[in-house]
């Protein structure tokens, strides 16, 4: 699989998922009309190419589904989430009205573009507003799958999409797997590690001889509560590793948990600090502890 496999699959599922769902229009802002030509050409009654404009891009899907389309809109994280916010808040959530939003190039995908090519807070966005699921695939097939289901939906859903994927996928049913156990299935028998889309594998590098369970979601918005709750028993003590900014899922985590007394860790791209030397994506995620050695030093001082 390639550093693009996610996007590159994403692409692909397009054509079919749009002769599946007619009422499905795919709203563009230049970025991916390149790959997507021989759709266009088949089916340009349900592309919609704004230009680079991505408010009016927003805008324009806001009015699709307000005549009952379901738009999937789709850029890079920044201009897709970023630029395009108050859009996203007012055309979308205000008139309660739904879209699949699909992004690419994730929090540092493109970091030789710099700062502006970069989101590692359009998660924390999303999810601050009112009705919306986020996905965070780690894998092909879980792109696929998605938005086989999502076109096909009615809902506000943000899919988040990455050059870093996972060797396997996993479920994609909104829920926290348990992937590793080392505690004999006694639930809270081991600090867990809940890593979060395209982290798994990392984590499980970063933690392959530690007394640790790993768990994984790739729904980390509305945050699988009950998945979680059982899965840490009691006395929790627990990470999270995200590939956006740290903490983003904290709320979800302090509601799960409210009622007991948890270690929690957020591991992620720190909120305290901005790289402003563009190296690649790999130079990112070692310089924001996000790669296997700085994952694992942030466990064992979860460990102690």
């Amino acid at each position: 699989m390639s550093a693009a496999e996610m996007r590159t699959r994403f692409y692909a599922e397009l054509d079919p998922v749009l002769a599946a769902n007619p009422n499905a229009v795919l709203v563009l802002a230049v970025i991916g009309a390149g790959y997507v030509s021989e759709t266009i050409a088949r089916r340009p009654g349900q592309v919609v190419d704004v230009g680079i404009r991505e408010q009016a891009m927003m805008g324009v899907a806001g009015g699709l589904a307000l005549t009952g389309r379901r738009p999937i809109v789709h850029t890079f994280a920044p201009f897709l989430v970023e630029r395009a916010y108050e859009q996203i808040k007012l055309d979308l959530g205000h008139q309660d009205v739904g879209a699949l939003l699909v992004s690419a190039g994730a929090s540092y995908d493109v970091s030789a573009g710099g700062r502006t090519h970069q989101a590692p807070g359009d998660v924390a966005l999303v999810s601050a507003l009112p009705g919306w699921t986020v996905h965070v695939p780690g894998h092909g097939d879980e792109v696929a799958e998605l938005l086989r289901r999502e076109a096909a939906g009615a809902g506000r859903v943000y899919v988040r999409l990455s050059g870093q994927h996972n060797a396997r996928p996993q479920p994609v049913d909104g829920r926290v797997h348990l992937v590793r156990d080392v505690s004999g299935g006694v639930a809270g028998g081991a600090p867990l590690v809940l890593a979060v889309g395209p982290m798994l594998d990392v984590v499980l590098e970063a933690t392959r001889d530690l007394p640790v369970r790993v768990a994984h979601t790739n729904t980390p918005h509305p945050l699988d509560t009950d998945g979680l709750r059982e899965l840490t028993g009691p006395t929790p003590a627990l990470a999270v590793v995200e590939p956006y900014l740290a903490g983003t899922s904290a709320a979800g985590v302090a509601a799960a948990l409210a009622d007991r007394p948890a270690r929690v860790l957020h591991v992620g791209v720190p909120r305290d600090a901005e790289l402003r030397r563009y190296g690649t994506p790999r130079d990112h995620a070692a310089a924001h502890g996000l790669d296997a050695a700085g994952v694992r030093r942030q466990v064992e001082g979860l460990l102690g």
